[in-house]
């Protein structure tokens, strides 16, 4: 019996080491993996050139194979990313193809179109809409009080700007030039009192006329009974009176309660930095304003003693 135990102890250490042994050797493990890392910090705040050295050293070593290792690696994205392009290329002819056979079904109709539009001009005999043109100026001054809304903008007579000519931007209607100088010209935004302008609101059809009371939002007048008029409908000038071109934006109805309609402009007045005075060939039609002449028969600037004020 003894011998055979003594055989079995010997195999299990011939094996293995022993449960004890192996239970002290984990309780000495820790401590003793604690006690290398405080040693290496230790050394690494007493030396840092040292370890510093050691860190390059092993760098340099690695960095040869890490080029090697990483360069499939970039090959690889690279081929990834080109194959996305060649897909997005792929997807964009396709996709163009498409908009450039639809583009060209539209160019024949509207070719189409030109050709019968020029025909019915012929048998109507109409008279082709005068050329526009335009002058871009900048607004230098806002003479408004509590009274008038309009701005006073660097462009005079000597830019080819007359009176009644129509000042918008690239949102809509801001108003007409009432007053003209020879350098300087007033605009009459269509919120002033003495502003009308004859409109047609799009969505009930029905022909109205803009006028302004030195709100923000001007009212429409002279509606017809049940005219049936939403919120949100879209307001555009009708060409009546002869002063601005039909088609022009103007605003959208914004309120239904109250005595009238009012109408919120495209146009935000109050931040109007640059505008457009286009003569539609329409102002010729205009009264003219009777000049005020002194003894001397000499004509005054209307401009003349107008302080600018700088915006």
């Amino acid at each position: 019996m003894q011998s055979g135990s003594a055989s079995a102890v010997q195999a299990r250490e011939m094996i293995g080491l022993s449960p004890l042994r192996r239970a002290a050797m984990q309780r000495i493990a820790l401590p003793l993996l604690v006690l290398l890392s405080a040693m290496m910090i230790l050394l690494g705040k007493a030396d840092q050139v040292m370890f510093e050295s050691l860190r390059v050293s092993v760098t340099d070593t690695v960095s040869p194979a890490l080029d090697v290792m990483s360069r499939p690696l970039a090959a690889l994205g690279r081929l990834i990313d080109r194959a996305r392009d060649l897909v997005a290329v792929y997807q964009d002819n396709r996709r163009l193809a498409e908009e450039n056979d639809r583009l060209l079904h539209w160019q024949q109709a509207a070719l189409k179109l030109a050709s019968e539009n020029a025909r019915l001009r012929e048998l109507l005999k109409l008279t082709p809409e005068p050329a526009t043109t335009f002058v871009t100026t900048r607004v230098i001054g806002d003479p408004g009080g509590a009274y008038v809304r309009s701005l006073m903008v660097h462009a005079g007579s000597e830019n080819g700007v007359e009176r009644g000519q129509a000042a918008v931007t690239g949102e809509g209607l801001v108003g007409r030039v009432s007053e003209v100088g020879s350098r300087a010209a007033r605009v009459l935004l269509i919120t002033d009192l003495n502003s009308r302008v004859p409109v047609i609101v799009e969505g009930a059809q029905q022909r109205a006329l803009l006028t302004g009371d030195n709100s923000e939002r001007p009212c429409l007048r002279y509606l017809d009974a049940g005219a049936g008029i939403k919120v949100g409908d879209r307001v555009v000038t009708s060409g009546q009176g002869g002063v601005f071109p039909p088609g022009l934006p103007v605003g959208v109805v914004a309120s239904l309660d109250g005595e009238a309609p009012r109408v919120e402009p495209y146009v935000e007045l109050s931040r109007v930095e640059y505008l457009r005075i286009v003569d539609y060939g329409l102002a010729e039609g205009l009264p003219k304003p009777v000049p005020i002449a002194s003894r001397s028969g000499r004509r005054a600037d209307p401009l003349a003693g107008t302080q600018l004020g700088r915006r």
